[in-house]
């Protein structure tokens, strides 16, 4: 079954403007939406998609089997469709009159009629996963998950015209915008397939991270961004020679991918931590964490590029992300790359951090390019036209981070998934973990503390911590990858059941030993040396032979005991 990852459909109050939002209509300008603007919708919404011009988001509500339709003038549900099982993906025809909704558990894609949010029609298509429009609207591409097969519909008839083979279990669809070719992510494959549309067949296989689940491409149609959750990275595939050119390092689980309208930066939601990870595309970098919602899912952008609509499953609700400043963070010592989006910016004569000047490095109507200048604590960003000078938002100073402690400091060399907890000051925000020069995958955050996973080393040995955020870098911590332990014999290699016996276990990487046990049972032991442990045999219940397995933070290795009953009368 299909799932990218309370319930209520009353409408929440419109937000009202903020001071510094009067300011910069007054001045011309378009501000960014209220930070914290949270609508109510069904169950586990998860598919959301936007009507040209962004008039009205349409979500699908996986857990409730409803269809929310979002008011996004006022950011109300002015409407809630019924449908089938397991409503889960929303995509709108080009011209706003249709909302194709994949129904998983029951098979179908529901065709809803805009003008009366009515259900005008379903068509049948297994396990119904994602859908997505063709450019000129004359057709959907649909993924079956359990058919390995992408179905062409066409939207006059409603009917499938072709089903296409792809690799196993698709789940993610995109169009390029000329339409002539689908991407799909196909989940067992590690890979992406690519769909001729003139053809209807697959034409290319091209392999990508752990479990790929969702894609997108860029409004210019150069790159396709494709999100893949088993090893929490994006890879970017270049489609003029559909090859990925980059891998990038996001946090634990993440699903959508979106390219902003301007292509600038790519926004990645990630379920676990409640982040949204935001790439620089010209770099390839992620340049903040931002934290945001519960379970965020998929990303909507409005057309202007100001703000974007976040499902996030697990609260229900449909969060407003402003992104007129982005990053809207950085260090207190200044120099941070910070993009504007706008309305009304050209021939900007300055803009400020507080009461700082920042440097302008390029400018256009909708978009501004600025240095940041030092600074401290949340201030307002101000741009200056002919116009007056209007505020798109805030910018928060982050004071450099700080480590003090991490635990468990060591483990194995093929990584694992313990969760290893560093402790310290100024961590919320956090972008990127190293263990040398290892990427460690963030599960959690919060100021004081992290939460990682370590991923698989290239050697064992210590390396030094490195913790990135938008204050600065710190070290200072050091993390040990251990071998995997080996034990090569135990002796003597049987004792009575009463326990009581000493033994000797010898092999390789027992220095770290931090537990021996015979069939499940702790026994007491010492560690004379990296080849050698002894340990005493605690009592069994039962005659036999059984494992004793030596644990340390490289892993386990086991050996055998035989355990004997006394003889009797």
């Amino acid at each position: 079954m299909f799932t990218l990852t309370s319930t209520s459909t009353s409408p929440s109050p419109s937000p009202s403007p903020s001071p510094q939002a009067a300011q910069a209509r007054a001045a011309g300008f378009t501000a960014s939406f209220a930070a914290g603007v949270s609508i109510p919708v069904g169950d586990t919404p998860q598919g959301i998609a936007l009507t040209p011009g962004g008039a009205r988001a349409y979500v699908a509500n996986r857990g409730s089997n409803t269809v929310s339709v979002i008011d996004t003038a006022t950011n109300t549900v002015t409407a809630t469709i019924p449908t089938g099982a397991a409503p889960t993906f929303v995509a709108i025809s080009p011209d706003g009159t249709r909302a194709y909704v994949t129904i998983n558990a029951d098979g179908l894609l529901s065709v809803i009629d805009t003008a009366t949010n009515a259900i005008v029609a379903d068509v049948a298509v297994a396990g119904a996963s994602v859908v997505a429009a063709s450019p000129d609207g004359t057709r959907v591409y649909v993924s079956g998950q359990p058919t390995n097969t992408v179905s062409v519909i066409d939207t006059a008839t409603n009917t499938v015209t072709a089903t296409v083979p792809v690799g196993d279990a698709p789940i993610g669809v995109a169009i390029t915008p000329d339409g002539t070719r689908v991407y799909v992510a196909c989940l067992a494959s590690n890979a992406v397939s690519v769909i001729d549309t003139a053809t209807n067949t697959t034409t290319d296989t091209i392999p990508v991270g752990i479990l790929p689940i969702l894609l997108t491409v860029a409004p210019d149609g150069a790159h396709v961004y494709v999100t893949n959750v088993g090893d929490s990275t994006v890879s970017v595939i270049d489609t003029a020679a559909n090859t990925v050119t980059a891998t990038i390092g996001v946090s634990a689980q993440p699903r959508l991918t979106t390219v902003s309208p301007d292509g600038k930066h790519a926004y990645v939601a990630n379920a676990e931590p409640d982040t949204v990870s935001v790439i620089d595309t010209a770099t390839n970098a992620v340049v903040e964490d931002i934290d945001f919602g519960d379970g965020p899912t998929v990303i909507a952008f409005a057309p202007d590029g100001t703000h974007a609509y976040v499902t996030n499953s697990v609260a229900g609700t449909v969060g407003v992300l402003a992104t007129t400043v982005i990053p809207d963070q950085g260090s207190t010592a200044g120099g941070a790359t910070v993009t504007l989006t706008g309305h009304h910016l050209a021939n900007a004569t300055a803009v400020r951090f507080g009461t700082a000047q920042g440097v302008i490095t390029a400018n256009t109507d909708t978009s501004l390019t600025a240095i940041t200048p030092a600074g401290s604590g949340a201030v307002p960003v101000t741009v200056t036209t002919a116009g007056g000078t209007g505020t798109l938002g805030q910018f928060y100073y982050r004071p450099v981070p700080v480590l003090t402690g991490i635990s468990p400091a060591a483990g194995p060399l093929a990584g694992s998934d313990q969760e290893i907890v560093i402790t310290g000051r100024n961590l919320d925000g956090a972008i990127d973990v190293y263990f040398g020069p290892t990427r460690a995958v963030i599960q959690r955050v919060s100021d004081t503390q992290l939460t990682v996973r370590a991923a698989a080393a290239a050697a064992a040995g210590g390396v030094t911590v490195t913790v990135v955020t938008p204050g600065g870098r710190a070290e200072g911590l050091s993390y040990t990858y251990v071998d995997p332990p080996t034990v090569t014999g135990v002796s003597p290699t049987s004792g009575p059941t009463t326990g009581g016996t000493s033994v000797t276990i010898t092999g390789t990487g027992l220095a770290a030993t931090d537990q021996v046990t015979f069939n499940g049972t702790p026994a007491p032991f010492a560690v004379l040396s990296d080849t050698t442990v002894t340990a005493t045999s605690p009592p069994s219940g039962a005659e036999g032979t059984f494992d004793v397995t030596v644990t340390g933070p490289g892993g386990n290795a086991t050996g055998s005991f035989t355990y004997v009953s006394a003889p009797d009368i």
